[in-house]
């Protein structure tokens, strides 16, 4: 499938495929790497969050 083939396809088609790809990488047993700058923002994350210097807000209404 090419992007052409995407742009003809409805929006509610188009959903449906997204979904259906996502279905199938949650299925999928292969470990993805997570890359050592994202390791990086989430360590820092966990240490401001512990040292208590960390603003949370909900997203919750």
């Amino acid at each position: 499938m090419n992007t052409f083939e995407i742009n003809k396809m409805t929006t509610t088609e188009r959903l449906e495929t997204m979904e259906a790809i996502w279905d199938s990488l949650v299925r999928d047993e292969t470990e993805i790497d997570m890359p050592d700058w994202h390791r990086d923002v989430l360590d820092e994350r966990r240490l401001r969050i512990e040292r208590g210097e960390a603003k949370c807000f909900s997203l919750n209404k």
